[in-house]
């Protein structure tokens, strides 16, 4: 055995074995040997962030923006916690991700003896965080936790791994393994669908004139077979996260106006006789706590058993990967299926009236999302975080094209969507990347704005800003009786932040200007940033995602 081989070399090759060739990250006391052992590899880029907040939502954008495992590179105690929110969040997304920590020497681990950087139960704050988490106790068991850690992360339902690595292990010598080949290197690990079940959807199927979809992102690979059911005459309507399943511009794809808050679709639900849900948890956040009326025959499709009558009731549950469901499902109702000659067109007028109604409820920002579709290329990565201009058409008006272009906190975290568009934007492969974020957002990922300038990302930053948190002052205007209480928060004038940075700056203050400006932006190679002044333009009329009923609108 070679003194020279350690530890932090096999986690190197197991990394390059895995295809990774990005990691993002902080170096400290507790990973310098395993960053000096990926360095002298000199095959990965390791894209260094300001804070390791950042860092997390970076690895989860750049593995949602590529379709791959994202890679996080953390210390410990602080840089591990630190790192918390961004595990949390690709938990939500089901990301596959895998962040590697240090831990002090194994004779210290767990005894409470104030070495650097020791916190109480570093391992089960991990747990808590994520799908799992692993402590290599020895050098001899190094690849075989490794190799259970990626296991667990692209397993479905998939979720972001710990695996800590005390200091001393990582520097133990071990011997290179004969192979690095990985048994779960084709990823997905597929749980077999019953005939019985499927049997039952089929029939339920046939027997239905006005069916639709209802597809979430554990449909993200599932276009091929929606396209067929789509052209077989059957409609379909996604969770924000299921966007881009197939184009959203396909007549019979209503994209994410899945009806909170938009009085068509909610209707339309009524004359639908069998909606079939498909890889979507159909959360609270997204129902309005469960109160939007969904057709009462209800069937779902979902690798987890425990999702059967978890939000919903259902009148029968599949029990299998939505892709391979689907396949199977058009497959046997090719030929058979007998759908109402008036739907097609009831469900395109349905579809027109909604897009128009709503954006009607937009005030001045009515048209934001048609001079924004002018000029964003098509294939352009749309990242957003939590603000009232997301919620509204961001989400539902804005049409994209396929899944990996849809990214943004699924936990409605605020504050993440800057970094994941950074690391989206790491993954781009030529796109374009668009971030849109709120004053309030951008300002708690400010110093990652640097990251964007050291990597130099081709990404325009749209900053909607309306000096404070305009989200939180709607909500307070109704649960609170009007009384705004810290909602407006100071920060920097954003052109001279720009100058300071050296990137380029617009600031839009007329409606009208919009597009062109963006467009302005889109044409530079680099990072740039748009504000767009909310309070000369107007303030946004209340928007309330959350409660029963709490988001319904009219247009005026």
């Amino acid at each position: 055995m070679s003194s020279e081989y350690t530890v932090s070399d096999l986690l190197a090759d197991f990394l390059e074995k895995l295809n990774i060739d990005t990691a993002f990250g902080i170096v400290s006391v507790h990973n310098i040997p395993m960053l000096d052992a990926l360095s002298r590899k000199n095959r990965m880029r390791f894209v260094t962030s300001r804070g390791e907040l950042g860092a997390s939502h970076m690895a989860d954008g750049y593995a949602r923006a590529n379709g791959h495992i994202g890679v996080l590179v953390t210390s410990t105690g602080a840089g591990s916690a630190n790192a918390v929110a961004g595990l949390v969040e690709a938990r939500f997304a089901s990301t596959p991700l895998l962040h590697i920590t240090g831990q002090t020497s194994t004779k210290f681990v767990d005894r409470g003896m104030g070495t650097v950087h020791d916190i109480p139960d570093q391992l089960g704050i991990m747990a808590s965080a994520c799908k799992s988490a692993y402590r290599i106790r020895a050098a001899s068991e190094a690849f075989a936790v490794l190799q259970r850690a990626v296991a667990d992360a692209v397993t479905f339902p998939r979720g972001p791994v710990t695996v800590e690595i005390p200091i001393d292990i990582q520097r133990a010598p071990v011997e290179r393994p004969a192979s690095l080949d990985y048994y779960g290197l084709a990823d997905d690990t597929i749980v077999p669908s019953l005939d019985s079940e499927v049997d039952a959807l089929v029939e339920a199927v046939l027997n239905a004139k006005r069916p639709m979809l209802w597809l979430g992102r554990g449909a993200a690979k599932a276009r091929e077979p929606v396209l067929e059911l789509l052209d077989l005459g059957v409609g379909m309507v996604t969770s924000w996260a299921g966007r881009g399943v197939v184009p959203e511009g396909h007549p019979m794809n209503l994209g994410a106006l899945n009806g909170a808050g938009v009085l068509p679709v909610e209707d339309f639900y009524k004359t639908v006789d069998l909606m079939i849900v498909a890889g979507s948890r159909l959360r609270g956040h997204e129902t309005l706590d469960f109160s939007v009326g969904l057709p009462g025959n209800l069937w779902q499709i979902d690798i987890d058993p425990a999702a059967n009558n978890r939000t919903y009731a259902n009148k029968g549950f599949v029990t299998g990967e939505a892709t391979l469901v689907l396949a199977e499902l058009a497959r046997r109702i090719r030929g058979k299926i007998q759908i109402d000659p008036g739907y097609a067109e009831d469900f395109k007028r349905m579809k027109n009236e909604a897009r128009t109604s709503f954006a009607r409820t937009l005030g001045p920002y009515e048209t934001f999302s048609e001079q924004l579709a002018a000029v964003m290329p098509k294939d352009a990565l749309w990242a957003r975080d939590i603000t009232i201009n997301n919620s509204t058409w961001g989400n539902k008006l804005l049409q994209l094209q396929d899944t990996r272009q849809n990214i943004y906190p699924i936990g409605a975290g605020i504050g993440q969507g800057m970094c994941l568009g950074i690391g989206a934007a790491l993954a781009a492969n030529g796109r374009k990347t668009i971030v849109m974020t709120g004053d309030g957002g951008f300002f708690l990922s400010m110093a990652e704005l640097w990251t964007a300038t050291q990597e130099n990302l081709d990404m325009v930053i749209l900053i909607m800003n309306d000096r404070g948190y305009g989200v939180i002052r709607h909500i307070q205007d109704k649960a609170a009786g009007g009384r705004r209480r810290f909602d407006t928060i100071d920060g920097p004038d954003l052109k001279e932040l720009c100058a300071i940075s050296g990137i380029p700056f617009w600031r839009v203050d007329r409606v009208e200007d919009f597009g062109a400006t963006v467009a302005n932006a889109i044409a530079v190679k680099g990072p740039t940033v748009v504000e767009v002044d909310m309070k000369t333009i107007g303030d946004h009329p209340p928007y309330f995602p959350y409660g029963p009923k709490a988001g319904r609108l009219e247009a005026s």
